[in-house]
């Protein structure tokens, strides 16, 4: 008997509980299995029955049974069913990747990460990355992170770390504030200079600059300080005055000219901090694989 898609198709809902009776040889166990009540799915049986001009099930008292055409209908219906189900799982685990979870700080993750993360989505639209943005050093195998990108010297990386690339600290500024740049106490005298108030990393501080230059008494016009550098760097953009910029951070800004580097000739503190790529697993699954090639490469045009 030759049957129409949508025939068939009218046949599934009624078979799927046909299925989940032989299932349990019990219409009130399946109809719990199926979230239906008994006298519904006892309708559902009994209409594939009508729909076929079989019966497939004889029912006795607190029991049932199948009749040879509803055996031979079972055996068939109940393995394509297992195999469909097989089927629909197999490819719903693949359509559930877990995404690529990458961390980085604060500054790096807006400065660094989210103006390049379009790239790799246009290459891999397939994949999904969570980007973890915290100050606080995670532990990648116990909050179940892939990536990280750490900021550090050579002596404290990890043993498996990938450099990045280094750090180049120069004075920056909006175009407006450029001017001869700062060749003088009396040019830096004439600024606002923008901190970053962060006392663990004195190389980004104006004091250790100015030390550097032998300027330590220069008075600029102000100060304004800030927790994060990602907001030195929005308030040197809006032109409220100089920053210690991190060059390979602020490289997209430098290019398109949203900042500027200023002509000086002050010598700041030399430091061996760079930014280093880790990974969780030294063999990754294909898709942290993936980001980590996007990640190299867009350190290698960085620098």
């Amino acid at each position: 008997m030759s049957m129409s898609l949508p025939g068939l198709a009218a046949l599934m809902e009624p078979l799927r509980g046909f299925v989940a009776v032989g299932r349990r040889m019990s219409i009130t166990v399946a109809a719990g299995d199926l979230c239906l009540t008994q006298s519904a799915l006892s309708r559902q049986v009994q209409a594939l029955e009508e729909r076929l001009g079989v019966k497939l099930l004889i029912r006795g008292h607190r029991s049932i049974a199948f009749t040879p055409e509803g055996e031979r209908l079972f055996r068939s219906a109940n393995g394509a069913l297992q195999q469909l189900q097989d089927a629909v799982g197999a490819v719903s685990a693949r359509s559930r990747r877990p995404p690529v979870t990458l961390s980085a700080s604060i500054g790096v993750t807006g400065l660094w990460v989210l103006p390049r993360l379009g790239r790799f989505q246009q290459l891999h639209p397939d994949i999904d990355v969570r980007v973890a943005a915290s100050n606080r050093l995670l532990d990648l195998a116990s909050e179940g992170i892939d990536l990280a990108i750490r900021y550090g010297p050579r002596s404290s990386a990890h043993p498996g770390a990938t450099l990045l690339f280094r750090e180049t600290v120069a004075p920056v500024a909006h175009p407006s504030l450029a001017g001869g740049g700062i060749r003088s106490p009396e040019d830096l005298a004439a600024q606002v200079l923008l901190e970053f108030d962060d006392p663990g990393r004195p190389w980004l501080h104006w004091d250790d600059w100015l030390a550097a230059a032998g300027w330590s008494g220069v008075k600029p016009r102000g100060v304004l300080r800030f927790n994060q550098y990602d907001q030195v760097v929005q308030s040197a953009m809006a032109g409220q005055g100089v920053a210690l910029g991190r060059v390979e951070l602020i490289r997209p800004m430098l290019a398109d000219q949203r900042l500027m580097l200023l002509p000086t000739s002050l010598q700041g503190p030399h430091g061996d901090h760079a930014y280093w790529l880790i990974q969780a697993e030294d063999a990754p699954r294909p898709d942290v694989a993936a980001v980590i090639k996007w990640v190299t490469s867009e350190a290698r045009g960085n620098s």
